[in-house]
């Protein structure tokens, strides 16, 4: 072989090892994580198009991938669902069974409530930046304080904050109370800026938002916007869950204000996502912690016909408007009707990124990419909830499983069990106890396995007493 052949061949057997390594390069995609706080179903209008508030923006998410119709938080309240979206982890697995700082007492003594989440986890933010992700995070963490803020698990060390709120240093002006007092506009800003600055790596956002939990608060026009529509809506009215005032209609004006700010922020982050070419390169994902509330500490919002709502087990409390938006991966306007909970993110959004799975971290999160990709794959497990606390918005302690078509409720308090077939009764109106006993029997055996699996810890008699809620108990 004479020289020049020799160079002719090593160059080509060059190329093609050059290129076989760049198509073996797994995908890059950035991934923008929203989390609404205290947001239900029934207060978004590409879930309830009657809905008093105006929401355009997740709506257009909504046409631009794929809604969830029964996706649920791991807990009816704000800690324990963003721990389980963190780690893919059921919460008694962490320790962190209610919000961080509850520890309301009834007739039960509640079980004990971690402050922090272990640093022990390893977070999806942390696996991702192993990967080579820049991390992003401004807003609500709820997850511990001090060497347990979003720096000691997967976020840039330079944030600043007090309480469970933080935010990159920056030279920006601190939120103005007046017109951003749920610090909407500095995430977004914050956000913006960080999309414009990360142009050619791939990173992962997280944005935890404070909107729409209580106190309501927002700009005085837009109150003066939802003020005058509030004269054509409905009076309001009230039912009663387990005793306590429920909200039966939407038409709280500083409410709706709070949300709009919030739905304009997302624009704003789409927005920035297209101005620096990136909207064919990012996953968007928008959940809700938690249901709305419609029971005391201020009663905002319906989630009519989902029955009552945050901090109580009944569809209105734990299911949650889920939309994915994945280019290349998910059809614009499409939905997925398989039930997914928040535990299985971890792995989703590890499979999109084209990262290898950590089966020994994301323990009960099943991957739904075969439900972005219109595969009708089932999800192979049943969904499970443990919250042993008096939520502040009167729910008591109870257990949950959802399989298939049906769910079971165990109230702790008296063992009192609850049926239901949520596709023939979303408003969790009959209670098939007596009419299904087997069906009671399988589910319950379930839902005891799964908790001695999981470890999870129960209240406890309180010697200081206390009542138990009115419930329905028969059909």
């Amino acid at each position: 072989m004479n020289t020049i052949a020799f160079h002719i061949i090593s160059l080509t057997l060059a190329f093609a090892t050059v290129s076989t390594s760049l198509a073996a390069e797994p995908p890059r995609p950035n991934i923008i994580f929203i989390l609404a706080d205290d947001l239900g179903c029934m207060d978004v209008g590409c879930y309830n198009p009657k809905t008093f508030y105006e929401t355009p923006n997740i709506d257009g998410l909504a046409k631009s991938g794929m809604r969830f119709t029964q996706a649920y938080a791991a807990c009816c309240v704000c800690s324990p669902t963003r721990g389980s979206i963190m780690t893919g982890k059921y919460p008694p697995r962490f320790g962190i069974t209610n919000f961080i700082g509850g520890n309301r007492a009834g007739k039960l003594s509640p079980a004990p409530n971690a402050d922090h989440l272990p640093l022990e986890e390893m977070t999806i933010a942390e696996t991702l930046r192993n990967a080579g992700y820049a991390t992003f995070f401004a807003g609500k963490w709820h997850l511990g304080v001090g060497k347990f803020d979003p720096s000691a698990l997967g976020f840039p060390t330079d944030l600043q904050g007090s309480k469970q709120f933080f935010y990159p240093k920056s030279n920006m002006p601190l939120p103005n109370n007046k017109d951003d007092p749920k610090t909407t506009d500095r995430i977004v800003n914050e956000a913006v800026k960080f999309i414009g600055e990360h142009k050619d790596k791939p990173f992962f956002a997280y944005l935890p938002f404070l909107a729409v939990h209580m106190p309501v608060g927002a700009r005085a026009d837009l109150i003066a916007k939802y003020e005058k529509k509030a004269t054509s809506a409905p009076a309001d009215a009230w039912g009663n869950e387990g005793g306590h005032k429920l909200r039966l209609v939407q038409n709280h004006a500083k409410y709706a204000a709070m949300l709009e700010q919030f739905d304009t922020g997302i624009g704003r982050v789409m927005a920035a996502l297209k101005d620096n070419g990136l909207a064919e390169k990012t996953i968007i994902v928008f959940m809700s912690d938690n249901g709305g509330l419609a029971t005391s500490e201020g009663w905002p919002t319906s989630n009519l016909p989902l029955r009552a709502g945050k901090g109580w087990p009944y569809e209105g409390g734990v299911r949650e408007p889920m939309i994915v938006v994945a280019p290349g991966v998910t059809k614009p306007g499409s939905t997925c009707d398989a039930p997914v909970i928040s535990t299985d993110f971890y792995p989703t959004l590890l499979q999109l990124a084209g990262q290898p799975l950590k089966p020994e971290q994301h323990l009960d999160g099943v991957s739904f990419l075969p439900q972005l990709k219109a595969e009708t794959t089932p999800r192979g497990k049943p969904l499970f909830w443990h919250y042993p606390h008096y939520a502040n918005q009167g729910g008591s302690p109870y257990g949950a499983i959802r399989d298939g078509d049906w769910k079971l409720i165990e109230w702790y308090e008296d063992g009192a069990l609850e049926l239901y077939n949520i596709p023939q009764d979303i408003g969790e109106k009959h209670n098939l106890v007596s009419e299904q006993p087997d069906k009671v029997k399988e589910l319950h055996a379930k839902l005891i396995a799964w908790r001695k699996e999981v470890g999870a810890l129960m209240p406890t008699p309180n010697a200081k007493g206390g009542k138990t809620p009115q419930r329905q108990k028969k059909k």
